[in-house]
């Protein structure tokens, strides 16, 4: 799935619609430049997921945790790390997140858990560029479900 993204509102549609249509747990990378738009599409998710007060960016701290329905949502920025094996220090559990959100994954390489949905960001002109690709039958059906539910939204917009 590919789309355009002409403005930061629309970065943060992209992040709700991933937050309405997610399954019960999932690994999602986060791709892209600095200032590409990854943070900004995490925050709109996690808002959309419940996640009330300050979301902060794991920039310093690497990993911030969010109670969300089910579990926990883990937004993870590798993208100070010097090796994967730093890792080892941040407890992270697999088991214990039901989402996890992790800008510059190419850095944590094989200490992360796979990944089900790729999401790379580009800046493209005066906006974004975004390209999704499930990477696992639960990211797929993901972004058929976010399909679906786009495909619905311009129906109902014909219509109306």
């Amino acid at each position: 799935m590919h789309v355009f993204l002409p403005d930061n509102e629309a970065t943060e549609a992209l992040g709700r619609s991933l937050a309405r249509t997610r399954p019960a747990a999932a690994v999602v990378h986060l791709q892209g430049d600095l200032g590409a738009g990854k943070s900004t599409l995490a925050r709109a998710l996690l808002r959309t997921l419940g996640v009330v007060g300050a979301i902060r960016s794991p920039t310093y701290t690497l990993v911030e945790r969010y109670p969300v329905e089910g579990g926990e949502a883990w937004h993870l920025d590798l993208y100070r790390i010097g090796n994967a094996g730093e890792l080892e220090f941040l407890g992270l559990d697999e088991g214990a997140a039901v989402l996890w959100l992790v800008e510059w994954p190419e850095r944590g390489a094989a200490a992360l858990p796979p990944a089900d949905l790729h999401v790379a960001l580009e800046v493209a002109g005066a906006g974004r560029s975004a390209r999704l690709t499930g990477a696992s039958a639960v990211g797929e059906h993901w972004i058929a479900r976010m399909t679906a539910e786009a495909q619905l939204q311009a129906a109902s917009l014909q219509s109306g």
